[in-house]
């Protein structure tokens, strides 16, 4: 069997992307990001957000911020329940372990050699103990890994960087296939549509430059172009709302409702503090500090350059009626945005807390037929009632880990949300005003029973209705899991693998994990 990849981007090589310290710039590189925008939201006061992709091998891997979570045992069962049989968490964990090279954690729940480096973090800095200790001090838990046993907690950050280098999904699984004889990758390739024989998908339009080819298959297509780009190609190859598609000068070939719905997110706030103490990152926050950082990583792969500095962790829960924890936090002992711009010129950290389980849902839908042209994404933020009240509980939880004992001597006044601000309305207001996303698209192309009208992607991994086309990303999520989306992402990889190829799947593991 001969394989073709087609990608839009390069190879990827970069000291931007492979210095796990650099996350924020390969993120902000045309080069790199296939640079999405999403409509203006009406939830967030018209603010239109970024939606950044990866471009390029390894995809949104190769710009991510490396954090590695697989999400909760109970996200996966909810699958099952929605459609999705046979990836329930006892389905999907040996999956999980297949991936995996986990080195420093010797457990039954882990795996120690798969293709996917990850390294747990040092957690140098004093702040990540201050805050770990002060959520203790609130009530909540430690976890001892939360890719584990037990999520639910506060504990060291899970990430896939290796012997100091960023490990994407292109150094974990391309690297040792590119020398194969039947293993053919084009770069600088943008999918088009695709092609059908009657109900049979036998090859693929692409574009290359200013030239137009197809790539014919006989053995079938897989689409992993991700949430945003997966559903694009069908709509333009005549698969989706035969309303909308018509609209388009597009004829309509098969008619699946679902294609572009179900888009879902995780948001986040950014809330920052002032520190007392400068112990802080800011203190390498300036260009000769970045220089020698970099030095550092370049020539020895060493100190602050070979970590994102997201080192810890937490998984809890807003209020008791959740089932399981329904919020994370990343934890940075520095005050800055994600771009790199800082609204405090001085020694500060910052929470970015953010609700794992939005009941609002959004779209993606082709504009016209022109595979170049940005689609719209509407995610519909907020636009459950209840999202709201996650996110001032979340304000409220992270003000209660703050006047705890342990963050006496470090935590000055808030940057942001500012403790002046303490009604409802206040805080909505700020929330709508300042809450960002945490850039984890998913479900556009959601997986459940055949007979589900909103289904796109059957439980084994095929196009529903269609004969030779699979799909395999975040796309087919049928609900969002709970943390940053790379572990599902590549677990959902490795089990379409036995699906497309029609192997029988690895068995399942009955493990009980903390609920």
């Amino acid at each position: 069997m001969k394989v073709l990849l087609i990608e839009y981007g390069g190879h990827n090589s970069s000291i931007f992307i492979d210095m796990p310290a650099a996350l924020s710039y390969p993120m902000n590189m045309k080069k790199y990001n296939w640079g999405f925008n999403t409509e203006p939201e009406p939830n967030l006061l018209g603010r239109s957000l970024i939606c950044p992709r990866g471009k390029g091998l390894g995809g949104s891997s190769s710009i991510n911020g490396m954090i590695y979570v697989r999400g909760h045992p109970q996200d996966f069962d909810n699958w099952s329940a929605q459609g999705a049989s046979s990836w329930s968490f006892s389905h999907v964990l040996p999956y999980f372990k297949k991936l995996e090279a986990c080195k420093n954690k010797s457990s039954p729940w882990r795996g120690e050699n798969g293709p996917i480096r990850i390294k747990t973090a040092e957690q140098k800095n004093v702040l990540h103990t201050v805050f770990s200790e002060a959520a203790v001090q609130s009530g909540y838990s430690l976890t001892e890994d939360y890719n584990g046993y037990k999520q639910e907690g506060i504990g060291a950050a899970d990430m896939t960087v290796h012997e100091g280098t960023r490990w994407s999904t292109a150094k974990g699984y391309l690297k040792n296939i590119t020398k194969q004889k039947n293993i053919c990758i084009m770069t600088s390739c943008l999918a088009d549509r695709l092609l059908f024989s009657n109900n049979k998908c036998n090859g693929l339009v692409f574009r290359r430059k200013s030239e137009i080819f197809s790539a014919k298959s006989k053995n079938g297509v897989i689409l992993a172009a991700g949430s945003i780009g997966n559903p694009c190609i069908l709509q333009r190859s005549g698969i989706g709302n035969p309303k909308h598609i018509a609209g388009l000068g597009i004829k309509p070939f098969k008619n699946l409702e679902g294609v572009g719905n179900n888009l879902q997110d995780h948001l986040e706030l950014y809330f920052q503090v002032k520190c007392k103490q400068p112990i802080s990152l800011f203190k390498d926050n300036n260009l000769l500090s970045k220089a020698r950082i970099f030095l550092e990583w370049y020539f020895f792969r060493k100190g602050l350059g070979t970590s994102n500095q997201f080192e810890t962790l937490g998984f809890l829960r807003t209020d008791r009626n959740q089932k399981y924890p329904n919020l994370q936090y990343h934890f940075l002992p520095l005050a800055i945005n994600y771009d790199g711009s800082s609204p405090h010129k001085g020694h500060g950290f910052q929470f970015h807390v953010g609700t794992m389980r939005s009941k609002s849902r959004g779209t993606v839908a082709i504009k016209n037929a022109d595979p170049t042209s940005q689609p719209s994404i509407k995610f519909n933020y907020l636009s459950h009632r209840d999202d709201l009240k996650d996110f001032r509980n979340a304000i409220k939880i992270t003000r209660n880990i703050l006047n705890q004992t342990a963050f006496k001597d470090y935590a000055g006044d808030e940057i942001q949300p500012r403790s002046s601000l303490k009604t409802n309305t206040e805080l909505d207001q700020f929330i709508k005003s300042n809450v960002e996303s945490a850039f984890h698209p998913c479900g556009t192309c959601k997986m459940g029973h055949p007979d589900d009208k909103e289904t796109v992607v059957t439980p084994d991994c095929k196009i529903n209705g269609l004969d030779n086309l699979f799909c395999a990303d975040s796309s087919i999520f049928p609900s969002i899991t709970n943390g940053n989306l790379n572990a599902p992402s590549i677990m959902v990889g490795e089990k379409a693998v036995d699906h497309i190829l029609n192997k029988p799947l690895l068995p399942k593991e009955n493990l009980i994990p903390y609920n």
